[in-house]
């Protein structure tokens, strides 16, 4: 699955972490995550203190991103940012919502200016930011590619033991095929061989690619997306040099032995991606947005505010999320 980086230096620069939805879990995750990380992963969040105020740690207010590594010997650091109100676990505040969108913002902005090596973002609540804001995206990869001017991303969930792209994303599966393009495909492969070199460190990436019927079509007896889309693009990409491998019956390409040959699969829809990531890694898994001009990633759960306030909320997620950035960071630095 590719090398690891040498942890013995630090990140160039400390992590930025927007809070997200202050309702939901994000509050609570980013305290149990400074609890385990410490100064080992040293970030700052980007929120407002009143939002984390109640669950146990210290807040150390921050002047600018630089008192990060400082900061985190003494409490959880954080670059205060007024949102419009308090918050109840559980319930969304729609006068709440502007703060999520800029603090989304602002840790964009953070590290175009230098001042932090990645972005992680906490989860969001997509209907409070319409509510309260208007919000125009569906998600908060659309809303970053919009700030990157527009880049064409692409969301990878990993895990140690699985990278996994799909090509579509939030659509009908009755939608599928028609989204399906060549262009489509070839684009979504291109950025993942890109991302595996730069941020993954793999020099000569192997991707799988899956194919959009039961058993990749079988000849063309169970639909022929893979004789007249899939394999012809396959076909480019393996004379321009890339070595993916497919289009790959999806019910055997995610076992153990299976796994052993690619460094990431590619699928064609949401659930062939991501069943198998949940399944092997339910509370690791990684979001990653591939294709953006700078890092970022995201633990791979929503708000969960059925348990917010309740003291079980799971970091495991959110301190993948936070070590990931910081290997990419390092990767970045050291080419």
């Amino acid at each position: 699955m590719g090398q690891t980086p040498n942890h013995t230096t630090p990140a160039p620069l400390p992590l930025a972490l927007s809070i997200g939805e202050p309702a939901g879990i994000g509050p609570e995750i980013a305290v149990k995550a400074w609890r385990v990380l410490g100064t080992d992963v040293p970030f700052f969040v980007i929120g407002d203190p009143r939002h984390l105020s109640g669950f146990g740690a210290p807040l150390v207010e921050l002047g600018d991103p630089s008192e990060t590594p400082a900061a985190a010997e003494r409490g959880l650091p954080i670059l205060p940012l007024a949102f419009g109100g308090a918050t109840a676990p559980g319930t969304p505040d729609p006068a709440n919502a502007q703060g999520v969108i800029d603090a989304i913002a602002r840790g964009v902005d953070l590290v175009a200016q230098g001042k932090a090596a990645a972005l992680t973002t906490g989860p969001i609540h997509k209907k409070a930011l319409i509510d309260g804001a208007g919000f125009g995206f569906p998600g908060h990869t659309e809303y970053l590619a919009h700030l990157a001017g527009g880049a064409r991303v692409v969301m990878m969930l990993a895990c140690p033991e699985l990278r996994v792209v799909p090509t579509t994303i939030h659509i009908a599966l009755a939608d599928v095929a028609g989204a399906l393009t060549e262009a489509l495909l070839s684009e979504t492969i291109e950025i993942t061989d890109a991302a595996l070199r730069r941020d993954f460190a793999i020099a000569s990436p192997r991707i799988a690619v899956a194919g959009l019927n039961p058993h990749a079509g079988e000849g063309g007896a169970m639909g022929r997306e893979e004789i007249d889309l899939i394999t012809p693009v396959l076909d480019r990409l393996r004379a321009a040099g890339l070595d993916v491998i497919g289009p790959m019956s999806a019910d055997t390409m995610f076992h153990a032995g299976a796994r052993a040959g690619y460094d990431a699969a590619v699928a064609m829809y949401h659930d062939q991606a991501l069943v198998p990531i949940k399944t092997i890694d339910f509370s690791g898994g990684v979001n990653v947005t591939l294709g953006l001009p700078f890092i970022r990633t995201s633990p791979d759960h929503g708000t969960a505010l059925d348990i917010a306030g309740q003291g079980v909320a799971d970091p495991t997620s959110l301190i993948a999320a936070l070590e990931l950035a910081r290997d990419m960071a390092l990767r970045r630095a050291q080419t």
